[in-house]
Parts: structure tokens; sequence; C-alpha cells
């Protein structure tokens, strides 16, 4: 199969798709959370109570640096661990009441950012955006499923 982007293209696409998502990230960070912590918080809100195993898989850093991260945000309040009913010897992790308030909050933020620079651009702008959706969607679902095939 061919792609109809040839390497510039493909470069400026990943070069852009990375600077929109680095000022979201300086534009809606609160509390000095840091993209890796706001991922895991994401992880932990969006899954529920996750063994740490699991979510050092899906967020692809290894145990001792989750442990350290999980660590801080514990102290923080944002999450709590427990020790798994099934096997004690294992880790869950779950968002604490405050941890789901502020990514609710983080989430509300970035939506309202994502809409206000949108609401700037031209109609056939955010039109060309809006059918651009479904084809990054699946670009996004290929990427995620081959990494997880990758780990495992």
């Amino acid at each position: 199969m061919t792609s109809l982007f040839n390497d510039d293209e493909v470069s400026r696409l990943r070069v852009t798709l990375g600077r929109i998502s680095r000022q979201v990230d300086r534009q809606t960070s609160d509390r000095e959370l840091t993209k890796t912590q706001f991922s895991i918080l994401t992880t932990a809100v969006r899954r529920g109570p996750i063994r740490a195993s699991e979510m050092a898989e899906i967020e692809t850093v290894n145990p001792t640096m989750l442990s350290r991260a999980i660590g801080k945000m514990e102290g923080a309040g944002l999450l709590q661990r427990s020790e798994d009913p099934e096997d004690r010897r294992a880790v869950v992790v779950s968002a604490t009441s405050e941890g789901i308030a502020l990514h609710a909050e983080l989430r509300e933020k970035r939506t309202r950012l994502f809409a206000e620079y949108l609401t700037q651009l031209p109609e056939t702008k955010t039109q060309a955006l809006l059918d651009a959706l479904p084809a990054l969607e699946s670009l996004a679902d290929r990427m995620c499923q081959a990494g997880a095939m990758a780990r495992s």
C-alpha cells in the first residue's frame, strides 16, 4: 500500500500534532502536573481501579518511574494505592475524588482551549479538521494497537 503523503508531509503532520499537544499541555497545566502525571491520572480515572503493572504497560513507563509518579500524586491526594484483593503482592491504583475532580477540570479546560482556537479559524479550515477527524482517530487507534502488541 502506498501513502499519499511524501516524507515532508508526514514530518509536517507529526510536528504539527506534537506542537498542538505541547501547547495544550502548557496552556492548561495545573498544580504543576506533568504530561506523564496527567496521563497517569487519566488512565486511573478512565479505567477505574487498575493494577500498577497494567498501568505501566498502558503508559509505557518502567515500574520504578511509575511508582515514583504515583507516590507523588498520592501525596498530592490525587491517587491512592491499595493491595489487589485477588493477589496481595500486586498494587491497585485508583483516582481519589480530588483526582477525579482535577481530571474533569483539566479536561474541560483543554476542551475549552481547543474550542476557543477552533472558533478563530475560517469555517473552511474547521470543516477540513472535522472531515479529517475519523482518519486521525483511526491513525491513533492503529498506533495504540501496534504499541500494545509490541509491548506484549
